[in-house]
């Protein structure tokens, strides 16, 4: 299909724009986690979200937590989802169940405890999931305003080539995204801190400024509470190597993934954004936690600009890398999907790269596998903040 610099394909649903059309098996504690993974297994076209929390949570770690996976299950790349339970976590599963539903999703609860155990759960599951399968495959792609689009944007295994030429690059995609009325999210409020009071002066108004600089003393704060100086841990010594020095020019660099236009909203973890254009959510650094954060928040598509490599995906979202690292790029060309290094030469300008990059969103978000999509990696965390009892 032929595809304009304003549209792209993809599934209608009732909140947002699917760019893929998986069943999702979503396990509500990670106890439940090896059923979906067996049920994912026995049915073509489904996903299992295997994470590890939903019990022994206090407060506001398990709020967030339900809210990770209200918008695990309720983002536009699902078609419907089965939620599986063992019957005694922390996590109500049958609200669970009700919240996802609110998106108009077909939504299915199977508790192994009431089932008689795995075996029986497993047959129950493989039944509802089948069926939806079948309704998922009757879906068709159509076009859509790139507007619809809420793209994640993260960068790690960073190296000095990242601030040179992916992050700056991936930046000008974002702008590209935000003046077509797009929606951008970047995290990692760690990999801020430095340069918070650059970030802020671009904030739409005095309380978004002021989230975004809460939320990075906050993460300070809580490294000084374990006598510990952020300082320890970024950069990480992958960075080093990489040839970065401080964590100010680590966050330097960070900041350009996200481009140049103005700041219009900050939320937290796996929050929806209520803004267009681009927003900040409060998440840590390590790649598995941020990017579910964003599949949580509702991310169709997420662009991943790294410097020395990282192989890793997510079950329902393709994870696009961008790499400006020539070495990076030749020889793990089985997990980069575009290079970008023809900057460093002087043979391509970021403007150039940053179209192929707004491109290609367009090409994957309308049904491209990206590398991590074809060698099968679907990782999926959630950002814990509270002690394991």
């Amino acid at each position: 299909m032929e595809i304009s610099e304003n549209e792209f394909f993809g599934y209608e649903r009732e909140e947002g724009v699917g760019t893929r059309n998986y069943v999702a098996i979503l396990p509500s504690v990670v106890c439940a986690n090896e059923v979906a993974r067996i049920i994912e297994e026995r049915v073509e076209n489904s996903r299992a979200f295997l994470h590890h929390q939903g019990c022994i949570q206090l407060g506001k770690d398990l709020e967030m937590t339900f809210r990770a996976l209200v918008g695990f299950g309720r983002n536009p790349n699902c078609h419907s989802v089965l939620v599986v339970s063992l019957g005694c976590e922390a996590i109500d599963a049958e609200k669970l169940a009700d919240e996802i539903a609110k998106s108009g999703k077909r939504v299915e609860l199977v508790r192994i405890q009431e089932e008689g155990g795995t075996l029986k759960a497993i047959e129950k599951g493989v039944r509802i999931v089948r069926k939806m399968a079948e309704e998922a495959g009757k879906e068709k792609r159509r076009s859509f305003d790139v507007s619809e689009l809420t793209v994640g944007i993260k960068c790690g295994a960073s190296d000095t080539t990242s601030g040179i030429a992916s992050n700056p690059v991936t930046g000008y995609a974002a702008d590209l995204l935000v003046e077509r009325g797009a929606r951008v999210i970047i995290g990692e409020t760690t990999e801020i801190i430095g340069a918070e009071h650059i970030l802020a002066k671009r904030a739409k108004d005095k309380e978004v400024a002021k989230k975004l600089l809460e939320a990075v003393q906050m993460m300070e704060r809580e490294a000084e509470k374990m006598g510990v100086d952020l300082r320890g841990s970024q950069p990480t010594p992958g960075n080093i190597k990489g040839g970065l020095t401080t964590i100010e020019e680590k966050s330097l660099g960070a900041i350009l993934k996200g481009g140049t236009s103005e700041l219009r909203e900050v939320i937290e973890y796996a929050e929806i954004p209520k803004e267009r254009g681009l927003i900040v959510m409060n998440s840590p650094g390590r790649e598995v936690e941020v990017v579910s954060g964003f599949m949580a928040s509702g991310a169709q598509l997420v662009v991943f600009s790294t410097g020395l490599g990282a192989p890793f995906g997510l079950p329902v979202v393709p994870v696009m890398k961008v790499t400006g690292n020539p070495r990076t790029a030749l020889e793990k060309a089985d997990d980069i999907d575009v290079d970008v290094s023809r900057i460093l030469r002087g043979e391509e300008s970021i403007q150039e790269a940053g179209k192929r990059i707004y491109n290609e969103i367009l090409e994957v978000s309308s049904g491209k596998p990206v590398k991590a999509e074809i060698l099968g990696y679907r990782f999926v965390d959630i950002w814990r903040i509270g002690p394991t009892l």
